[in-house]
């Protein structure tokens, strides 16, 4: 494959696209001569759907490397120097509705809430322009607040990919600003209900450390102090269930993380726990941080120690049943209605894996009595 040369003053190159993997594209450019301008500015002329900004976001968060290293704006290649850049693809021009199922859980003329489902995207983001919940929504109706711009509309929080449950969406810009308001000033209750691997060491407490980018792996976050770029993150949990599987019953098989740092999370044993959640901060992935952190990590969590449950059966038995997502819904939220000004609570019921997973291991731990996990399982 060929490679884009920095041109001479006499001679002209095309940028070329050298592969794709996933939301990124990948480019690289070797150096014809020593640069007088920027990376940034230079990068900007070799990939010109990328704004300045977005070369530097790019540039900070490791995903352009000079020779081999990440490297600074500021910094001027010299000839024979290779440049590569880990880059989202180009936006489409515009936002395109597409029919997707949407649970709604109230709606009125400024806001709705949503039950939203696994694997879905909250909004474009990184090379992802198709196939969110944005695309849902701009299919099931037009009036959406305008606040966050043309690939947000809407969008006032989010949720992991694999994370289910309530989310809010505001139609009119009015409630937007209310809303994000109450969302700034932490006056929303939002519940999440988690099972997690083990027990974790006290009935409930809060576990209050900062979280910043994790050192090693980009896309993951970390416990960081506050002096090493972490932010200041508070997660109450309190144990609702802990069931406990026989020993020596091989009722469940586990996959490991895929990620090489968490290899050293041991394989779980038979203990698990269904966990509320209540955290009065809003980090990256602050609740599946935390519950590792505590040595508790989500069942199916595999980028932060959870592992991959699925049933042990006998191979002629019917397809087992294989739970490989994090166990993590959010289950309520508690707010004050934005125009109405009427305190308001939503529900979102469990969806059918997570109901199936707790079922499954409680019936293998034998438990018979009847818990308050019994009657939000029946929701």
């Amino acid at each position: 494959m060929s490679e884009p040369i920095e041109p001479s003053p006499n001679e002209t190159t095309d940028d070329t696209e050298l592969s794709e993997e996933g939301e990124l594209r990948e480019f690289r450019f070797k150096l014809g001569k020593n640069l007088t301008r920027r990376l940034d500015q230079y990068l900007v002329d070799r990939i010109g759907y990328l704004s300045r900004n977005e070369v530097q976001r790019l540039i900070e968060d490791g995903l352009v490397k000079l020779n081999g290293r990440t490297t600074k704006s500021s910094v001027r290649p010299r000839e024979g120097d290779v440049v590569e850049v880990s880059a989202p693809p180009q936006k489409i021009e515009q936002l395109v509705p597409e029919p997707m199922p949407l649970e709604v859980l109230y709606e009125d003329e400024y806001m709705m809430a949503l039950n939203k489902q696994a694997n879905l995207v909250v909004h474009p983001a990184r090379g992802q322009w198709t196939g969110t919940l944005v695309n849902g929504l701009a299919w099931y109706g037009s009036q959406w607040s305008t606040v966050n711009g043309t690939w947000r509309p809407g969008i006032l929080h989010r949720l992991d990919r694999n994370t289910t449950g309530v989310i809010l969406i505001a139609k009119a810009d009015e409630a937007h600003w209310r809303l994000a308001r109450q969302f700034e000033n932490r006056t929303i209750q939002k519940t999440y209900l988690a099972i997690c691997h083990g027990i974790p060491p006290m009935r409930s407490d809060v576990i209050n450390m900062p979280i910043g980018k994790d050192r090693y792996v980009r896309e993951k976050q970390a416990v960081r102090k506050i002096e090493n770029g972490g932010r200041e993150a508070v997660t109450l949990y309190e144990v609702l269930q802990t069931l406990h599987t026989p020993p020596g019953q091989e009722v469940f098989r586990f996959q490991k993380s895929t990620f090489a740092n968490d290899q050293h999370y041991k394989t779980p044993g038979g203990a698990f726990t269904l966990i509320k959640l209540s955290p009065k901060t809003g980090r990256t992935h602050q609740l599946r941080v935390h519950l590792s952190y505590i040595g508790n990590p989500i069942v199916g969590d595999t980028m932060y120690g959870g592992q991959i449950v699925a049933e042990n059966v006998s191979p002629d038995a019917p397809e087992p049943f294989i739970f490989a997502r994090q166990a993590l819904h959010a289950y309520e939220i508690t707010f004050t209605h934005p125009v109405s000004l009427e305190s308001m609570t939503i529900t979102a019921p469990l969806p059918g894996d997570m109901k199936r997973l707790w079922s499954l291991i409680k019936k293998a731990s034998g438990e018979q009595s009847v818990s308050e996990s019994d009657t939000i399982f029946q929701r």
